[in-house]
C-alpha cells in the first residue's frame, strides 16, 4: 500500500509555453517576497503537486516556516488547499513529523477571532483522513459548537459528524453532544446540520427530538423541514407501524411556504399511504406547484410525478376527480407543458367530468382567436386533437363541439384546419345522427375556407355525404360562387382587358391571338400572359377562391371538383324526377367541367398542367 500513488484531486491544464517553476526561486519568493509573490509561489507549488510532480522535502518546511504564520486570508485559503493535496505520510505510511507543527497552527486557527477562518478551517478538517492529525484538534472543535456565529457552529457540527463517521473513537459521545446542542440551538442551518447528523448517527435521538417539537414543524425553516421529511420517510418505510405517529406531520408540511418541501412531502405521502385522502392531498399539492412555479423545467418534473401517480389504478380514480384542477396548468405558456397536461387530462376523462372538461377546452380554443404568437397555432392544433379524441371517446358531446371546431376550417393555420377536417371526416362517418348537423355547418363555413388542401378535402366530404336535394343545390350554389362568372377564360380575358384600359390604353395594342379548344380565337393581353404587375396582383386578390386555385395551376383541385359534381349529379337524378330539372342540373355540372378544361388549355393559369395534352383532352 505504501507504493500506491497519491490520488490526483484536480486536473490542471498547464500552458505549453509556461516555464517550469524553479525550486530556488519559489523558496526565495516564499521567504522574502511580498504578499503577492508569496501567493503566486504557493499557487505554483499547488499546481506542481496536482500535476503529479513530487515536492522536495525541504519545500514543506519552508512553507511551514514562512507561510503558515501569515495572517493574510488569501494565503490561508490557499494553504487549506495545499494541506489537502500534499502527501502527508512517508513511504512506509507513517505521518510526516512536520505535520505536528501544522496541527498546532490549525489549533490556533480554530481559536481565531475571525469566524471565517474558524469556519473554513473546520470545513478543511472534514477532508482529512489521518486520525493522528485530528486527535489533537478535538477539544478546539468541540469548543466551536459554542461560538457566537452560526457559520462556525454549523461547520463544527459537520466536522464532528464526518469525524465521528470516519473515526468514532476520536469522539464517541458525538450523538449525545449534538443532541444537547440541538435542544438549545436557534439557527435554522445549525439545527438542520445537527438533525441530519442524528438521522445518520443515532436515529432514535432524532426521533425523540422530533417528537418533542412535532407540532412546531410548520414554523421551522425549509432546510430543516426537508431533513424532517427525509427522516419520516426512512422511519415509516422501515417500520410501517410508525406511520400513524408521523403522517399528520407530513400533511402539515404540504402547506409549507417552500415549494421544495411541499414537493418532497407530497412524494413521501403517496409512498407511505395509499388512502384516497392522502393521494388527493398529494395530487392537489403537485397541481398547485405546477401552476405557481415559473420555471418550466420544474413544471415538467412535477407533471411527470403527477402522470406517474396516474399509473396506479387506485390512484387514477382519485385523480379523475381532479381533472378540472389539472386543466388549470394550461395557463402555462410552454407548449410541452400544455401537451403533457392535455394528455393527462384526456387519460383521466370520464363520462362524469367530460362535459365540464370540454367546456373548459372550448374556452381555451376561443382564447386562441386573434392571438399572434409563434406557439398559438400549435396550441390550437393540440386543443383540436384533444377535442377530437374526446368526441370519439364520448360521442354525446360531439354536437356541442362540432360547431365550434368548424370555425377553424377558415383558419390561416393550415395544420389546425386539417386536424379539424380529419375530425369532421371521422365524425361524419361514425355518427350518422350528426351528419345533418355537420353538413349544414360545413356548408356554412365552406365559402370561407382559404387553404387548398382543406378546401379539397371539404369538397370531398360534401360530395360524399350531401344526400338531400337542398344540400346538393346549396353545394352547387357555393361551387358556382367560388368559380365566379363562367366561362372562366372569357371572364378572365374581359377582366384583363378592363384592367388595361383603366391603367394604360397603349397596352391594348400588345395582344396575342390564341386558338381555343373549340377552334375559335381568344384574345390574350399582356396582362393575362405577361409577368404580373400591380394590376395582375389586384386581379388575383379579387378572384373567387376556387378560381384562384385553378388560375394558380392547381388542376388536381379541378379533378376533385369533377368527381364531386359527378356524384352530386347522379344523386340528384335519383332524387328529382322532373326531367327538366334533371337536365338543367346535369347541364350546369357539365358546363363547370367544360369551363375548367377550357381554362387548362388556354394558357392563362400560372402553371400549365401535363394532363391537358391533346390526346387526353380529346
Amino acid at each position: 500500500m505504501a507504493s500506491v500513488e497519491q490520488p490526483c484531486y484536480t486536473l490542471i491544464n498547464v500552458p505549453v509555453d509556461s516555464e517550469e517553476p524553479n525550486e530556488l526561486q519559489l523558496k526565495q519568493d516564499i521567504e522574502k517576497g511580498d504578499i503577492k509573490s508569496k501567493i503566486d509561489a504557493l499557487k505554483k507549488v499547488i499546481y506542481t503537486i496536482l500535476n503529479g510532480d513530487k515536492l522536495h522535502p525541504s519545500m514543506l518546511m519552508h512553507i511551514i516556516r514562512f507561510l503558515l504564520p501569515s495572517q493574510d486570508h488569501t494565503i490561508k485559503k490557499l494553504l487549506l488547499i495545499f494541506w489537502e493535496v500534499v502527501p502527508k505520510t512517508t513511504s512506509d505510511g507513517k505521518l510526516l513529523q512536520e505535520f505536528i507543527l501544522v496541527c498546532d497552527a490549525y489549533r490556533k486557527d480554530l481559536q481565531h477571532p475571525n469566524e471565517f477562518i474558524r469556519g473554513s478551517t473546520l470545513r478543511f478538517l472534514c477532508k482529512l483522513k489521518e486520525p493522528e492529525l485530528l486527535e489533537p484538534l478535538m477539544p478546539a472543535i468541540r469548543a466551536c459548537l459554542e461560538h457566537r456565529h452560526s457559520y462556525v457552529r454549523r461547520n463544527a457540527v459537520m466536522a464532528i459528524y464526518i469525524i465521528y463517521r470516519n473515526f468514532d473513537v476520536l469522539i464517541p459521545d458525538a450523538p449525545e453532544l449534538i443532541a444537547n446542542f440541538l435542544e438549545g440551538e436557534q439557527d435554522a442551518s445549525c439545527k438542520r446540520n445537527a438533525f441530519m447528523m442524528l438521522i445518520h448517527a443515532d436515529q432514535d435521538r432524532a426521533l425523540d427530538y422530533l417528537s418533542t417539537c412535532i407540532d412546531q414543524v410548520h414554523t421551522f425553516g425549509d432546510i430543516l423541514q426537508l431533513v424532517i421529511v427525509e427522516l419520516i420517510y426512512k422511519v415509516c418505510l422501515a417500520n410501517p407501524t410508525e406511520r400513524a405517529r408521523f403522517i399528520r406531520c407530513i400533511y402539515n408540511l404540504l402547506q409549507s411556504t417552500s415549494p421544495a418541501v411541499r414537493y418532497e412531502a407530497a412524494g413521501a405521502l403517496v409512498t407511505l399511504s395509499s388512502a384516497p385522502t392522502a393521494v388527493k392531498a398529494a395530487a392537489s399539492c403537485y397541481i398547485d406547484l405546477i401552476v405557481k412555479e415559473s420555471d418550466n423545467n420544474v413544471k415538467l418534473i412535477v407533471l411527470d410525478r403527477l402522470i406517474a401517480l396516474k399509473e396506479t389504478p387506485s390512484h387514477e380514480k382519485v385523480l379523475q376527480e381532479l381533472v378540472m384542477d389539472v386543466l388549470r396548468v394550461l395557463t402555462s405558456p410552454d407548449l410541452e407543458v400544455r401537451r403533457k397536461t392535455l394528455g393527462l387530462a384526456l387519460d383521466l376523462a370520464t363520462s362524469r367530468n367530460m362535459e365540464e372538461m370540454v367546456l373548459m377546452l372550448k374556452k381555451e380554443v376561443q382564447k386562441t382567436h386573434n392571438v399572434e404568437h409563434e406557439d398559438t397555432g400549435k396550441y390550437r392544433q393540440l386543443l383540436v386533437r384533444t377535442l377530437h379524441q374526446c368526441c370519439i371517446k364520448y360521442p354525446d358531446i360531439s354536437s356541442a363541439v362540432i360547431p365550434l371546431l368548424m370555425e377553424f376550417l377558415s383558419d390561416t393555420n393550415e395544420l389546425a384546419a386539417a386536424d379539424v377536417l380529419a375530425f369532421v371526416r371521422e365524425a361524419i362517418y361514425r355518427f350518422e345522427s350528426l351528419r345533418s348537423l355537420i353538413i349544414t355547418r360545413l356548408l356554412e363555413v365552406f365559402p370561407t375556407i382559404r387553404a387548398l388542401k382543406v378546401y379539397r378535402a371539404a369538397l370531398w366530404i360534401l360530395g360524399e355525404y350531401c344526400n338531400s336535394v337542398e344540400e346538393i343545390q346549396d353545394l352547387m350554389h357555393h361551387v358556382r360562387q367560388s368559380l365566379g362568372e363562367i366561362p372562366i377564360v372569357d371572364d378572365e380575358l374581359k377582366r384583363a382587358a378592363g384592367t388595361e384600359v383603366e391603367h394604360d390604353d397603349a397596352m391594348q395594342q400588345n395582344v396575342q391571338r390564341l386558338v381555343t379548344a373549340d377552334g375559335s380565337y381568344a384574345t390574350q393581353t399582356a396582362y393575362s400572359s405577361g409577368a404580373g404587375g400591380g394590376s395582375k396582383k389586384s386581379s388575383d386578390e379579387k378572384r373567387p377562391t376556387l378560381r384562384g386555385f385553378l388560375m394558380d395551376g392547381e388542376f388536381f383541385m379541378g379533378a376533385a371538383l369533377a368527381t364531386t359534381l359527378t356524384k352530386l349529379t347522379l344523386r340528384y337524378v335519383d332524387l328529382v324526377f322532373d326531367p327538366k330539372k334533371q337536365n338543367l342540373f346535369v347541364a350546369e355540372a357539365m358546363l363547370v367541367m367544360a369551363t375548367i378544361l377550357h381554362l387548362g388549355r388556354s394558357g392563362l393559369p400560372k402553371k400549365v398542367s401535363t394532363i391537358f395534352n391533346t390526346d387526353t383532352y380529346h
